[in-house]
């Protein structure tokens, strides 16, 4: 089961290594930097364990665009394992694409070939109970993560319309197998229940290890239609709330605006405060001009804060930009409502997609997986003037 020797998850250091570019040996050494300031390869794995890698394969991009995990990253960390004596696979559930064709375009497969391991299965699913979930009772996991002795976790540092940053906590939804993904935003339509999952599905997995490739970041419109941006920076720990939170300081962001770092530290994931961090100064990667959405308030609007006339006056909307839209349908097939949010008005698509926003659950799923960057969230004039954007 994974976890099941993971070290303590509430030791709350966090290594912030200086990495200044993407070659292989200065990530290399970078990520051998930042295990010996965590206490080294050992404690994270044994010979003979079997070591499940969870990239962040969003999509099938080229790794300059920032977007997934990048290569060398991944091949200076499998390297390690493989050095230890673990065996090594690797897998994710793709928000769009087949895993394999996934893994290739990102770069990840070529990397896999050549240390000879390969993916796991994350095409099944097995359903497991959690008994202590606070608000998931069960789950249905990839089958590969679950065959696992113990889970690495490899997240990108971007934005997010949701959760405004995807970290080290929301990386492990890839575990969940792709089209039960969907039902997730159908069930938990805001961001602090879809967070409260995450959190408990974290519980659940506890990986032993979370590496964020943060040397070029995405800001602005990610989780794929953003702006790459360089910050020079790999951060390890084996908490991942601090290391979200740590994050959030480097950015300017309060982590109390971040729906998984609060409920990761109400429900005893980690902490969010009291963070010792190793390495390299955290003034040194500082990025306060960094584009991320810092509103006071939620982005979803959840039941009981707003009502449905503050929801259509207050919360931000995914729109969708004419000029960049090719008309792909790619925002309709993930659009998880029933009837869909978003939709072609006729059948030759002749114009792009529109938006029913009485439908509309503002999980944003549209704009993290349209290609194109075509769709972006807004937020109306009443929101502007309430949280003074």
């Amino acid at each position: 089961m994974p976890g099941s020797s993971s070290p303590d998850a509430h030791s709350s250091v966090v290594a912030l290594v200086r990495c200044p570019s993407y070659e292989e040996r200065v990530v290399d050494a970078a990520i051998g930097r930042g295990l010996e300031l965590l206490g080294g390869i050992e404690r994270f794995a044994q010979p003979g364990e079997t070591i499940q890698l969870k990239p962040n394969l969003l999509v099938g991009r080229d790794p300059d665009r920032a977007v997934t995990t990048h290569p060398n990253v991944f091949r200076a960390i499998a390297r390690r394992f493989i050095d230890a004596g673990a065996a090594v696979s690797y897998g994710d559930s793709p928000g769009f694409g087949r895993l394999s064709a996934v893994a290739r375009r990102a770069g990840l497969a070529t990397v896999a070939e050549d240390l000879g391991f390969g993916l796991a299965d994350f095409s099944r699913g097995r359903t497991v109970s959690f008994s202590d979930g606070r608000l998931i009772k069960q789950f249905t996991l990839a089958e590969g993560v679950l065959a696992a002795e113990g889970i690495v976790s490899l997240p990108k540092l971007k934005t997010h319309g949701l959760t405004r940053i995807t970290g080290a906590i929301k990386n492990q939804y890839g575990c969940i197998p792709g089209p039960l993904k969907a039902e997730f935003h159908a069930r938990l339509p805001n961001a602090d229940l879809f967070s409260q999952m995450l959190v408990d599905l974290n519980r659940f997995l506890r990986p032993r290890l979370f590496v964020m490739d943060g040397i070029v970041a995405m800001e602005g419109n990610g989780p794929q239609g953003g702006t790459p941006r360089p910050m020079n920076i790999l951060l390890l720990s084996t908490d991942p709330v601090a290391l979200d939170a740590t994050v959030g300081s480097l950015i300017g962001l309060d982590p109390t605006l971040v729906p998984p770092i609060v409920y990761g530290e109400a429900f005893g994931l980690g902490r969010a405060f009291e963070i010792e961090t190793v390495g390299d100064l955290v003034g040194s990667f500082l990025a306060e001009d960094f584009d991320v959405n810092r509103r006071r308030s939620s982005t979803t609007g959840e039941p009981g804060r707003y009502s449905r006339l503050a929801r259509r006056f207050v919360v931000p909307r995914p729109i969708v930009l004419p000029t960049r839209c090719t008309r792909c349908g790619t925002c309709v097939s993930v659009c998880p409502v029933a009837p869909k949010a978003i939709g072609f008005e006729t059948e030759d698509r002749s114009s792009p997609p529109v938006h029913r926003y009485e439908r509309c659950i503002r999980c944003y799923c549209c704009q993290e997986m349209c290609p194109e960057a075509a769709i972006e969230l807004h937020v109306p004039l009443l929101g502007r003037i309430i949280h003074r954007r």
